[in-house]
């Protein structure tokens, strides 16, 4: 290998790091999502699935949050991350919407 094929390889190598790491931190700053915005209302989300309105959402039951959902872009354990519904904002593991679909096992 010559030195300017080392050089390409560690230039790309730390750009794609620091791509990776941008994203990664990008995530880990979204701002949680408010239960009383307009969005989040018109979904049913509340940040604690036992308090998902049952009367409204016959299909919800206590086992489905979000950290379970195929939506939830979050690692497994984390407390919130990211969903496409709401984009731009984190929802908690533990919550629920009505777009609440299984995840794959």
């Amino acid at each position: 290998m010559n030195t300017l094929d080392r050089r390409h390889f560690l230039g790309s190598t730390l750009l794609l790091t620091g791509l990776v790491s941008a994203r990664a931190q990008a995530q880990a700053t979204l701002p949680p999502l408010d239960e009383a915005s307009p969005q989040a209302m018109a979904m049913g989300y509340r940040r604690d699935t036992a308090k998902a309105d049952a009367k409204k959402y016959p299909k919800h039951t206590a086992d489905q949050h979000c950290g379970n959902c195929q939506l939830y872009q979050g690692k497994a354990g984390d407390a919130s991350g990211p969903c496409p519904i709401f984009a731009g904002k984190s929802v908690q593991s533990g919550g629920w919407c009505n777009a609440w679909v299984k995840k794959a096992a």
